[in-house]
């Protein structure tokens, strides 16, 4: 009976979620969309004037023409190198994140396993990367592995306090109904703790994607072998500082382009959240 139950209301919010998203797909975007457009065209207006008025070399600050012309210059370096980082910071997110997941949902189920790991936790996360990311080289040498440890460990602690949260953040209410269903605790877990935990992931994935960006990065001047991190670490020493604005500029892109997917699988998934805007 508590099976049926909980699959009835699972499909009636099906219905519900597919209703709302057939209301929201067809409405246009471009609203949403022109307000940082607007702001960016801004930006980079005023960058270049001010450059040009203040006559300021280009190894000091590069007006953003000489960016635009050092991507151009050279577009398969900086495609590759952000294809390598990108790869080096998703590896490390979903191990991150994996990770951190699988404990908070231990954590979340008991106090006194949460006493005892999260210092363990919380000394991961004051450790810095740069003390670590030198003997994770020396310990698993110069390919992708370090600088995928490295991005997960920096991207564990975010993700493991906000799951930890989101799966205790069950309203005392709808937990008493499931209990008088009868409902196991796989269930409850799957139908009720996931989903209201999911808002807090969302947010650490969003809080995550730049951090894991930043890690790879680190490991990449640590080991110097490609990757964005490489081509700074070059510019910086060349004085070339147009080349080292163009690859944070194709850090830029990667990060917000891959908080703009998040972005987009929250509007499908938690469309019954009220951080989720599909208008």
């Amino acid at each position: 009976m508590a099976r049926e139950l909980l699959d009835g209301s699972a499909a009636r919010a099906e219905r519900s979620r597919a209703t709302r998203t057939r209301r929201g797909a067809g409405r246009p975007s471009l609203r949403a969309l022109l307000p940082p457009v607007l702001a960016a065209l801004v930006a980079i207006v005023a960058w270049e004037a001010a450059v040009r008025v203040s006559a300021v070399p280009d190894y000091i600050v590069p007006a953003p023409s000489a960016i635009a012309l050092a991507l151009i210059a050279h577009p398969s370096r900086f495609a590759s190198a952000g294809l390598q980082s990108l790869l080096e910071a998703v590896g490390g997110l979903t191990v991150g994140a994996g990770a951190a997941f699988a404990l908070a949902v231990v954590m979340a189920h008991s106090r006194a396993l949460e006493r005892a790991l999260y210092p363990l936790a919380l000394l991961v996360k004051v450790t810095p990367v740069i003390a670590v990311a030198p003997l994770l080289i020396i310990w698993f040498g110069f390919g992708a592995t370090p600088k995928v440890l490295i991005a997960a460990l920096i991207t564990f602690f975010p993700m493991l306090v906000n799951a930890v949260t989101g799966l205790r953040s069950v309203p005392a209410s709808t937990l008493d109904v499931f209990r008088s269903l009868d409902a196991s605790p796989v269930q409850t877990f799957w139908h009720l703790r996931v989903p209201s935990s999911l808002p807090y992931v969302v947010a650490a994935l969003k809080i995550s994607i730049p951090l894991s960006l930043i890690g790879a990065v680190v490991a990449e001047w640590m080991s110097g072998d490609g990757g964005i991190g490489l081509i700074i670490l070059i510019a910086n020493s060349d004085f070339d500082t147009a080349s080292l604005f163009a690859a944070v500029v194709v850090l830029a892109v990667i990060a917000v382009t891959l908080t703009a997917l998040v972005s987009f699988i929250e509007r499908r998934v938690l469309w019954w959240h009220e951080s989720a805007d599909i208008s």
